[in-house]
């Protein structure tokens, strides 16, 4: 089953989370923007190289990779290679160059989204959650811009996002994968039923129930067998595997033992 996304609100959400991050960076001294990242082998300044990158490759533009990437330890697929190679490009540029890079790309995918027809965001192709729509590729790309926007927060102990607009859309790509976790990985029983209460920026309770298959579902018809109360910026560290995520910040009420299951089932972003 493919995602129709709506494409505004995507574009308009893609545009202030960019912008979020242009201010956020262009803020930060040097010793900042070269400091390490929570991130295993990059700095603060390879998450900026990353997003322009990731953008560049998406307009068709290429670099040449200069090293065997694919040896380092938290290399684990040809993704990963790809964006290490856009990195050790940026790594020889000076910090004026990648800024420039970044507004340039930026402008060049907004002007690019704005000017896309209903049938070309609606087509089907490649996305990293599987074949989908070329709008659910772009809500993913709202989602991954949002979790490294807090990957440069927490590596500098600058707080956390409060834009509403990405992090809802985030907490919705982020609300798409709950029955893969809870269903596949947790393998949450037939029958049984789960609230995931998302608090902080873009609070929403969702409700999940496991028959064949797990599925969201408007609502329940009485009480979860198991509710986990997690703040979204929190969920989107557990998710990701971050060496900031705290478990112990999802609270757990009723059936305990499925709970533990399911956030011990979170880490799924390689």
């Amino acid at each position: 089953m493919v995602t129709n996304v709506p494409r505004h609100p995507v574009i308009d959400a893609l545009r202030e989370e960019w912008s979020t991050l242009d201010t956020l960076v262009s803020g930060l001294d040097d010793d900042q923007w070269s400091a390490p990242s929570t991130l295993e082998g990059w700095t603060v300044s390879d998450i900026v190289a990353h997003i322009t990158g990731t953008e560049w490759a998406l307009t068709g533009r290429e670099v040449e990779a200069t090293r065997d990437v694919s040896v380092l330890d938290h290399v684990k697929n040809s993704m990963g290679e790809l964006n290490e190679r856009w990195l050790d490009y940026y790594r020889d540029r000076s910090r004026r160059q990648l800024m420039d890079d970044f507004h340039e790309v930026i402008a060049t995918r907004l002007t690019a989204l704005e000017g896309m027809t209903a049938r070309e965001w609606d087509a089907e192709g490649f996305t990293p959650a599987g074949t989908d729509t070329y709008g659910r590729f772009m809500r993913i790309r709202i989602f991954d811009c949002w979790v490294h926007e807090i990957d440069i927060r927490d590596s500098l102990d600058l707080g956390a996002p409060d834009d509403i607009l990405p992090a809802t859309s985030a907490r919705k790509e982020m609300v798409a994968s709950l029955p893969f976790v809870i269903g596949k990985r947790a393998q949450a029983p037939a029958g049984s039923t789960v609230t995931v209460d998302f608090t902080g920026v873009a609070p929403r309770a969702v409700h999940i129930a496991v028959e064949e298959r797990a599925a969201v579902v408007p609502a329940l018809d009485g009480p979860a067998d198991t509710t986990l109360t997690v703040d979204l910026v929190e969920y989107a560290r557990l998710i990701g595997g971050r060496p900031t995520a705290d478990p112990s910040k999802v609270a757990i009420a009723g059936d305990r033992g499925l709970g533990e299951k399911i956030v011990a089932s979170l880490h799924y972003l390689i």
